[in-house]
């Protein structure tokens, strides 16, 4: 990179050199206006030489044109303005076959298709699907609301995230990696020294390494602009989950708490009786155990009181029970 920059140097020297020299030859006539393009970096000497260095701008020398055109390019900037839309939704259905097939067939008709899809199923039987969706991005509001008309929708999110910065930002930098490639291709078929080829090329490969980084950053910006991003959760209920206002009286409030108790009973009976026949096997192995450790502990019992029954009766053995505060003698022998 040193090379490289010293190879810039002396390039550039070289043209301020010969600007100088066009400026002298322009002198001759006494005229200081004739002179002044000479001194001029900005002049037609200056922008000749340059071109034939491969250092041109891109950009016109007129400043007022260069003026009115970045005007224009801020307000086209704030017309064309580079927004991703995602959104996050949960929905329910009583038919969870037909309302999965007629999301993927909205999708399809939308134009979008399906970035990641999976299903699953609960403990109780009932089935779950999680999608992420990609739709094009003028199309991203319809979506939505055909969703609403397909199932129930419990929630959802939205969000637009503006990357016009972002986005302007990579692509100008991408055009003055171009242009900078241009120039050095431009060196390289004039240098002759070995050892400024091999730093010209060098310099090229990290160019060109740059463009690709760039134009791939460019791309995935695109997509992400041109598709919008929908994740969608899917669920199947046996009833839907309603959203209502607030009941403004208490009788209503009560009679609402009141049928809303009912269900939710039925539904854990329901529930209860589907996990029990799920865990059924299970269930009949715990109640055996249960039973068989009740029966072990009421023999091991029945043999604790029969032993102590039998002490009680034995007269002259050596086994008798010793009152709370009596004191302990040597011949004693407990069971």
């Amino acid at each position: 990179m040193k090379r490289g920059l010293a190879l810039f140097l002396a390039a550039l020297l070289t043209a301020l050199t010969l600007t100088a020299c066009g400026g002298s030859a322009g002198g001759e006539s006494g005229s200081t206006a004739a002179s002044a393009p000479s001194m001029d970096y900005g002049g037609a000497n200056w922008k000749s030489e340059a071109q034939e260095f491969g250092f041109e701008d891109a950009a016109p020398a007129e400043p007022e044109e260069s003026l009115a055109g970045t005007a224009d390019q801020g307000e086209s900037r704030l017309t064309n303005a580079k927004m991703v839309y995602t959104a996050s939704m949960e929905a329910e259905t009583q038919d969870f076959d037909a309302c999965s097939a007629s999301l993927e067939k909205l999708v399809e008709d939308l134009g979008g298709y399906l970035e990641y899809a999976s299903m699953g199923s609960y403990g109780d039987g009932s089935r779950n699907a999680s999608y992420t969706i990609r739709v094009p991005a003028a199309k991203f509001k319809g979506f939505l609301a055909s969703v609403g008309e397909i199932a129930h929708v419990v929630s959802q999110d939205q969000n637009a995230d503006n990357i016009s910065e972002l986005y302007y930002d990579t692509e100008s930098r991408l055009a003055t990696q171009r242009t900078k490639m241009e120039r050095l291709q431009a060196l390289l078929a004039k240098a002759e020294n070995m050892e400024d080829i091999i730093t010209l090329e060098s310099a090229i490969a990290e160019t060109e390494l740059l463009i690709e980084q760039l134009t791939g950053s460019l791309r995935h910006y695109d997509a992400l602009v041109d598709f919008a991003t929908i994740d969608v959760r899917l669920r199947e209920v046996i009833r839907l989950s309603t959203v209502e206002e607030a009941p403004p009286t208490f009788a209503s409030r009560l009679g609402h708490a009141f049928v809303d108790g009912l269900h939710g009973f039925g539904d854990f009976l329901q529930d209860l009786a589907i996990f029990l026949a799920y865990n059924w096997t299970w269930m009949a192995l715990l109640v055996l155990i249960v039973l068989l450790l009740v029966r072990v502990s009421k023999r091991r019992q029945a043999r604790r009181t029969e032993t102590f029954r039998e002490a009680r009766e034995q007269k002259n053995g050596g086994f008798f029970h010793r009152k709370k505060d009596e004191e302990k003698k040597p011949g004693d022998k407990e069971p």
